[in-house]
């Protein structure tokens, strides 16, 4: 099984930050995670395979499972605890499961990276549609990003969030590539996606040529 499964993203979160754990706990349709709490993102493919890792996680450890997405091409799995070894352990025994390293998922590439400011009121609008977390306001800067493997958007939001006290408008941490919205001051903004680009650039992997 282990040499069929591509490892394309392992992330770990050493703690979630409120706004990010909020908008997992909103979202999510298994274990709702809180604040402070460590979690792990998993993205392998094919995607029918994330349950077989689901399945060890929670047999090997005292980790919750928050979110799980099978699609045919890729799958996501988050898991979290109160405990940062508990999260490391089950990651270590899907990775031991898998005979791979941390090393062997996908360096993060981003695809895009937009500061739009002064957002038009009609705009905005738009995107409070189609959002699950926080309101964009209209004249507040609103900053995208699209990265691949796509679970490396948790990565980006939770240290976005960690560098400044920005507004998570949107996530999508799956399919074929991540997207992150964050909404602000001009000034949060560029703080928080100068941290998001270099908690990116700083994950070691294999060459990912997407």
């Amino acid at each position: 099984m282990s040499e069929s499964i591509e490892l394309r993203a392992y992330t770990f979160l050493d703690s979630m930050q409120p706004a990010f754990a909020s908008f997992v706990g909103t979202t999510a349709r298994g274990f709702l995670p809180v604040q402070g709490q460590a979690a792990l993102f998993i993205e392998i493919a094919p995607g029918i395979a994330i349950n077989r890792l689901t399945d060890i996680a929670c047999k090997a450890t005292d980790v919750r499972p928050g979110i799980q997405v099978v699609e045919r091409a890729f799958g996501l799995l988050e898991f979290h605890s109160d405990s940062q070894s508990e999260v490391l352990s089950a990651g270590h025994h899907i990775l031991e499961s898998l005979e791979k390293s941390e090393e062997d998922r996908l360096r993060p590439v981003v695809k895009s990276s937009q500061i739009i400011t002064n957002v038009d009121p009609d705009q905005a609008q738009l995107i409070n549609k189609s959002r699950y977390g926080d309101m964009l306001l209209g004249g507040e800067t609103l900053y995208i990003l699209e990265v691949h493997p796509a679970a490396y958007a948790a990565t980006a939001a939770n240290e976005a969030e960690k560098a400044s006290p920005i507004k998570l408008i949107q996530m999508q941490p799956f399919g074929a590539f991540g997207r992150l919205y964050l909404g602000g001051t001009e000034s949060n903004i560029r703080e928080g996606a100068q941290a998001a680009i270099a908690a990116l650039e700083s994950v070691e992997g294999r060459e990912n040529k997407p």
